[in-house]
């Protein structure tokens, strides 16, 4: 049987050139002094010193590695299913945007500038000198002119916000183009309003009842009847239904994104507020996608996140992770080394003694390191389960309905103002 090396009692992480097959972490101090610790303690777990274990330190520090990358890859994998819409369009190539240091909005949008308001993109001057940003959202306004109800809202002369906006590189060249127009302020004024109105034609009959109680000679403005709330609503709603059936309903028609239709027509002027987007890009000249150059100088499309496999994450980094996350790593990685050991063990299967030959375990220790990774996996999945944005809220729900519960069995105190 050939000569199989075994431990040699010690190990030293400084003193390998390349320690761990990728490097991904052989910079960093943490893992630099975890590394021997790892190592040691593995194989004491294996039996040494009162067996001798066929493994040597660089296999140690590859079992170390290799159990960070899969609690990266697992965090990492479930963090990218749970936050996709926030990080759906972003730019894969941000340095900053890594799972340690990324913080993920819950209305989507991320501290690296990704989502739908990340900030590539023009430059023009919007309202009140605000620089425009591509994907987020401003307000513009257009003057209401009486008897006129069609409108361009890209029409330099309707001095509308977006007709005047300019392409910085290019004065005097419009960039309504890629100006995308996403709600208008057109909307009936509210009913409250005309609450006390006596001619909204609502048919509410409170008159004569104040005429009976004697208050009849009082302004139809004040009520001296104290009425249950919801009489209000119901005011409200009949002041509404009014308009709406038996008057000309505020409505509008936008066309090609530009050409405003007013219902009813405007019988005084006012300001009309919309909200819109802009898409234009510089590099361009048009909403296409951004471009950058490659080393060549010739321009490309910046790369843009469009599924799992393009989010931009890369290796952790281990001096974050906190210690129930490195204990994991550990138990991660002393199953490695028993599967290992027993892939080595079970090459010779036999091992001959004076007088006799000895059996390996190498099947007890492949059939454990088996059971223990697959144990490990499905813990990590669980509690990442919970950390999801669905799970929490579940969870706070049950919170809330717990304390109203206990709640409900509190005396209830009677104030004297």
């Amino acid at each position: 049987m050939a000569e199989i090396p075994i431990w040699p009692g010690s190990s030293s992480f400084g003193l390998i050139a390349d320690p761990t097959p990728f490097g991904f972490y052989d910079d960093d101090d943490d893992f630099r002094r975890d590394a021997d610790k790892i190592a040691n303690w593995s194989v004491q777990r294996l039996g040494y010193p009162l067996v001798d274990v066929e493994l040597q330190d660089i296999n140690f520090y590859s079992c170390f590695e290799e159990a960070t990358n899969e609690y990266g890859s697992q965090v990492y994998n479930a963090t990218i299913v749970y936050n996709f819409g926030s990080l759906i369009d972003t730019i894969t190539g941000s340095a900053d945007q890594t799972l340690n240091n990324i913080v993920i909005d819950s209305n989507y949008g991320t501290s690296a500038g990704g989502g739908s308001g990340d900030t590539a993109g023009s430059t023009a001057t919007g309202n009140a000198g605000a620089a425009l940003t591509k994907g987020r959202t401003y307000s513009g306004s257009i003057e209401m002119k009486q008897n006129q109800q069609w409108y361009d809202l890209f029409d330099t002369n309707s001095n509308s916000t977006v007709a005047g906006l300019e392409d910085p590189n290019n004065p005097g060249s419009s960039i309504t183009g890629s100006i995308t127009i996403t709600k208008i302020y057109h909307e009936a004024p509210a009913a409250i309003n005309r609450y006390f109105d006596p001619y909204a034609g609502t048919g509410t009959g409170i008159q004569s009842l104040m005429q009976s109680f004697g208050f009849g000679n009082y302004s139809p403005g004040v009520n001296f009847m104290l009425m249950p709330l919801y009489f209000d609503v119901l005011k409200l709603q009949a002041i509404e239904f009014n308009d709406q059936i038996r008057k000309s309903g505020y409505h509008f028609e936008l066309e090609n994104g530009r050409y405003l239709k007013i219902f009813p027509i405007p019988t005084s002027n006012y300001t009309l507020w919309y909200e819109y987007k802009n898409s234009f890009n510089p590099n361009t000249g048009t909403s296409g996608p951004n471009l950058t150059e490659d080393n060549d100088g010739v321009p490309k499309a910046l790369d843009r996140v469009t599924n799992i496999s393009n989010a931009n994450y890369t290796a952790p980094i281990y001096s974050f992770i906190n210690e129930p996350g490195r204990q994991w790593i550990r138990k991660y990685a002393l199953a490695l080394a028993k599967e290992m050991l027993g892939s080595i063990r079970g090459k010779y299967q036999t091992v001959p003694i004076p007088g006799d030959v000895t059996t390996l375990d190498f099947s007890r220790l492949l059939s454990e390191a088996k059971e223990e990774k697959i144990a490990l996996i499905e813990t990590l999945r669980a509690d990442l389960e919970l950390t999801s944005k669905e799970k929490q809220l579940e969870r706070e729900t049950k919170e809330k309905d717990s304390k109203r519960a206990a709640s409900a069995n509190d005396p209830m105190f009677i104030f004297i103002g």
